[in-house]
């Protein structure tokens, strides 16, 4: 599902209770962790809930290095923002993912008006933690 398709969801419910109890559906496609994985290295700092997150370097079929993300949490609508930000982020290579305006899309989908400031700041947390990955893995360009 393509961030597009996503967009296209949320307009398509009614409300926002629809659009929640959809986040919340979203959250339940996650790829699970291991109780390995809920290590503090792969915790994200800034967020109310309990949130790991995990970057998987990847290669494609041509060689091009791509990042592939899972993540989890304590909250089940937080679990649901998770499931956004994979679709948005998750396969990409790191200069796409660093030219992704998550304010843009956060804002056609609604959810800057409809969290409360404290999902929003735990929202913009995760954002940062995948950007920070995806710097950590950016190829340096060739002079």
């Amino acid at each position: 599902m393509s961030i597009q398709d996503l967009i296209d969801d949320f307009a398509f419910l009614d409300d926002w209770e629809e659009r929640y109890r959809y986040v919340i559906e979203l959250g339940r496609t996650l790829e699970p962790l291991s109780e390995a994985e809920h290590a503090p290295a792969h915790k994200v700092e800034g967020c109310v809930s309990q949130v790991w997150l995990i970057a998987e370097p990847r290669k494609d079929a041509d060689g091009t290095p791509r990042l592939h993300f899972r993540g989890d949490s304590d909250a089940h609508i937080v679990r649901g923002l998770i499931a956004i930000l994979m679709r948005l982020y998750s396969g990409r290579t790191p200069d796409e993912i660093l030219a992704i305006d998550a304010r843009a899309v956060f804002g056609s989908l609604g959810l800057d008006e409809h969290l409360t400031p404290q999902r929003s700041n735990g929202l913009y947390s995760m954002v940062g933690r995948i950007q920070a990955d995806a710097r950590a893995h950016q190829v340096p360009a060739a002079s």
